[in-house]
């Protein structure tokens, strides 16, 4: 696993896709996500490689209007090579750029090789703009999980991987009988408040029961978006409380 280090501001993203409309399509989903921003789009993998070719010679140059890629998109089905065999150069090249693999491919051997290779989310096409989001806040998740130098705790271990995987448990994926338009609900609740919130307080702020917000809390909080804290009071069971991570 990889993760790039790049200037403060948004985490620059490169769409590449060898359909034009797809990659345009892709760009503008990245576009709507908060601390995200389309560094460029490509259609090969030489487009790909020599935009983050001229991107490490920006930043070597030390050039602020250079171009700065945090993030590729890569399909793996390019007209003049697969996606993982440019992940194999770009590595090899000492290219650090974080990938996560956008692709019709759902082969057990490619999804194998894309974790091999360090890859770091697989999202299969066709797929929904909240399927995309989950899977960019999961790496936005991750990498503020990884901010700062020294050792790690089991905590913030435990923390780093829940960032990860919580990433591949968006609202298009949610089990059978929940609403993905509730689990947005209930999750941007989270994201706008101050600090964590009871079942009862997601409830009264999202019009929704408090039985079917503390069903969606108990749901985000089993795949890692959600963090689960006690309130303890002086008297009677603790109160639990959940922020989003």
């Amino acid at each position: 696993m990889t993760l790039g280090t790049g200037p403060g501001g948004p985490l620059e993203v490169l769409v590449v896709d060898d359909d034009v409309r797809v990659a345009r399509v892709n760009a503008a989903y990245v576009g709507k996500v908060a601390g995200f921003r389309v560094a460029g789009q490509a259609h090969t993998a030489a487009e790909a490689l020599a935009f983050l070719e001229d991107a490490r010679d920006g930043q070597d140059a030390r050039d602020a209007q250079g171009a700065h890629v945090d993030l590729v998109l890569l399909d793996h089905y390019l007209p003049d090579e697969t996606g993982l065999s440019l992940v194999r150069r770009l590595r090899q090249l000492g290219h650090h750029t974080d990938i996560i693999m956008v692709t019709a491919a759902r082969d057990i051997a490619t999804v194998q090789a894309a974790m091999r290779h360090g890859a770091l989310q697989y999202l299969v096409k066709p797929f929904t703009f909240a399927g995309l989001r989950a899977k960019l806040e999961g790496y936005a998740a991750l990498r503020r999980a990884l901010e700062g130098d020294g050792e790690a705790g089991q905590d913030q271990v435990d923390r780093i991987f829940g960032a990860l995987g919580g990433a591949s448990a968006g609202p298009a994926e949610l089990p059978k009988g929940h609403s993905a338009l509730t689990a947005d609900l209930v999750r941007e609740v989270l994201r706008g408040a101050e600090g964590p919130l009871s079942a009862q307080e997601v409830a009264e702020r999202s019009s929704l029961s408090r039985q079917t917000a503390q069903r969606y809390l108990k749901l985000l909080e089993r795949t890692g978006r959600v963090r689960l804290s006690l309130k303890y009071g002086e008297t009677g069971r603790p109160e639990h409380r959940y922020g989003w991570v």
